[in-house]
């Protein structure tokens, strides 16, 4: 759903710097993100876990025509018990491919994830993972709503980079509201915040159906807003 689209915090921090892109360089900013994915393809450990179960760190491989999962979780489920820790247990199992899981989606992308959990009823999955910088998130949001019925941002972290001054910040997503959340995805989206700009904000106004007053405003509510968290206003 796009109102869930969770590129808006990063995009609206990124359009405050100096307006270049950080790919890469040292010293300049990566993030690193959890995103939800509400009702997902069924993972390939869900048909072993009961109900409100959470499966953490999920390792898969693909074999044959199956997948092989290994897991965590602080419960006796249905699958091979790999290792027993008296309060967790970790366990493998083996089950049919899946279509496009969530953490292949965002893979097919070229971004390894990082790390996996699993819940059901509510069937959900959190993916977390480093980005060179805020850039990509925009496709990974996209590539994660294909998979399910929406996908959420739920932290991001920004980081300065490896010199000594580096100073990682929290951005609160919900502190913006549904609509400020589409304006600066859109925005982003249709190449508002590129230097030189590919969208006029009467553009990027028109994609989404309001007048260009309401877009400036309630653009400028979010970057306040997200600038509040940055600097600790």
């Amino acid at each position: 759903a796009a109102s869930d689209g969770g590129v808006a915090d990063a995009e609206a921090a990124r359009s405050g710097s100096d307006g270049s892109r950080a790919a890469g360089r040292p010293g300049t900013a990566g993030v690193r993100v959890e995103v939800v994915v509400r009702d997902p393809t069924p993972a390939p450990v869900a048909e072993v876990l009961p109900p409100g179960a959470v499966a953490e760190d999920v390792d898969r491989i693909r074999v044959d025509d199956g997948v092989v999962s290994q897991f965590r979780a602080d419960r006796a489920v249905d699958a091979e018990l790999v290792f027993d820790g008296g309060d967790e247990f970790v366990y493998r199992c083996r089950s049919r491919a899946p279509g496009q899981f969530p953490a292949d989606a965002v893979e097919s992308l070229g971004y390894p994830v990082s790390s996996v959990t699993v819940r059901t009823a509510p069937d959900r999955v959190r993916l977390g993972l480093s980005l060179p910088a805020a850039d990509p998130l925009g496709d990974v949001i996209d590539a994660l709503e294909a998979t399910g019925e929406s996908a959420r941002l739920e932290r991001l972290t920004s980081s300065g980079g490896a010199d000594s001054r580096s100073d990682p910040v929290v951005v609160d997503r919900g502190r913006l509201t549904d609509r400020q959340r589409e304006v600066v995805r859109t925005a982003q989206r249709l190449g508002y915040f590129e230097h030189p700009r590919e969208a006029s904000a009467t553009e990027v106004a028109d994609a989404i159906g309001i007048a260009r007053a309401t877009f400036s405003e309630h653009l400028a509510a979010a970057q306040r807003r997200v600038f509040e968290d940055l600097v600790g206003g």
